[in-house]
């Protein structure tokens, strides 16, 4: 058997091109904002993760430029050599004030944060317990450690307890999302951290998409929950809220001093390009510059949870700006994709492995940004549609 023989063995993008359904990669040519231009065409943007619409911010672009013609367009080398800009250490420190931590760490991107923390706290003989539905950069994270991986039912305590229970006297890490990016639930932050005192285990949040929408100062789940202190590690990226790319995780100075030696996708990969920590640290001014962003962030989503609601959607569990529509059938997910995107509305279909064969998504997400009349356009097509397949 050839070692290409598995590429040419795949045809499902194929087949599903064929049929004209092929919805990943579309070729944006505009700025990330409540309307994109896709293919020519103009479109209403209902699955953005620029959660507060900073990313076409003029002070955002501004620092961005100041900060290529100051420091060139990257650094040519990792942290741990070359790579430290002082900007880095401005936007570290912002950051753990931010989150409520000491310190703090900047990764390349938000996936690097989740691989090189795991991999580095977690050791042979040592457990990483995490939620069956956590993203998948923690699952690779501990894939990459030495530590075995246990798992309990997505966001039950109860399961936690057994869990931990069994591996009682080990050392171990939990680690969850603080919203969970497909389901949009939110993660029950302060009992995981009541089971990890009682069991000696160790919390970690990843704020991926809880920074910049939970707590009134967009510090995420952990401080929303009132037990930051009591979360040993946070992480969180720049490629939603924040504007950019990257990531970074926050603890205490001796854990973050620890794992700026051992954190091998730190050490081994060059650092945050200088625009891009420009970005993130003009992002979090405006943030805490501008907190009725993330009030009408809020407001959006009830208005829209509302109205899927009462046109009868399944959101399911969600209670944030990630709005999944749970459309059944896969050939529901991808004939609703191409209606709405044909009607000029821009979401994201999710199918198999990432969901059950028979419970696929709609997935949306909206923004501060979004008028309160996009917003009605989108439900009218959405209702329209969602009629016409006979799922509502």
């Amino acid at each position: 058997m050839s070692l290409l023989d598995k590429v040419y063995e795949f045809t499902q993008a194929d087949e599903v091109r064929a049929l004209g359904h092929y919805p990943y990669f579309r070729i944006i040519s505009s700025e990330q904002d409540t309307e994109v231009i896709v293919n020519g065409r103009k479109m209403l943007m209902m699955g953005s993760n620029s959660y507060l619409g900073l990313t076409n911010h003029p002070r955002v672009k501004e620092a961005a430029i100041r900060a290529i013609t100051k420091y060139g367009s990257g650094c040519a080398g990792s942290r741990f050599l070359n790579g430290t800009l002082d900007i880095h250490i401005e936007l570290e420190a912002a950051l753990a004030k931010l989150v409520g931590k000491d310190a703090s760490l900047a990764f390349a991107t938000g996936y690097q944060s989740n691989l090189g923390a795991i991999q580095s706290m977690v050791n042979r003989n040592e457990y990483i317990v995490t939620d069956k539905l956590d993203h998948a950069s923690i699952i690779d994270g501990c894939q990459l450690s030495q530590g075995k991986m246990v798992r309990f039912a997505h966001n039950n305590l109860e399961d936690l307890e057994r869990v931990l229970k069994s591996i009682e006297g080990k050392n171990s890490l939990i680690v969850v999302d603080g919203i969970f990016s497909m389901e949009g639930d939110i993660s029950p932050v302060l009992g995981i951290c009541e089971l990890a005192e009682k069991y000696g285990s160790y919390v970690m949040v990843d704020e991926a998409h809880s920074l910049g929408v939970l707590h009134k100062t967009g510090a995420g789940a952990a401080m929303d929950a009132g037990c930051s202190n009591r979360v040993e590690l946070i992480m969180g990226t720049f490629s939603k809220s924040l504007a950019s790319v990257g990531g970074f995780v926050a603890g205490s100075y001796k854990v973050i001093d620890y794992m700026k030696h051992k954190a091998r996708s730190l050490i081994f990969s060059a650092s945050l390009p200088p625009a891009s920590a420009a970005s993130v640290l003009e992002a979090v001014k405006i943030m805490e510059e501008e907190p009725e962003r993330i009030e009408r962030l809020w407001e959006n989503t009830n208005f829209m949870m509302e109205n899927f609601k009462n046109m009868g959607f399944n959101t399911g569990t969600s209670c944030t700006p990630v709005i999944p529509l749970h459309v059944g059938a896969i050939d529901n997910a991808f004939k609703m994709w191409k209606m709405l995107d044909e009607e000029g509305v821009f979401i994201n279909p999710v199918v198999p492995p990432a969901v059950p064969p028979n419970d696929t998504l709609i997935r949306t997400s909206f923004m501060a940004t979004h008028t309160r009349d996009q917003l009605t356009e989108a439900l009218e097509k959405f209702e329209k549609i969602g009629k016409r397949i006979g799922i509502i």
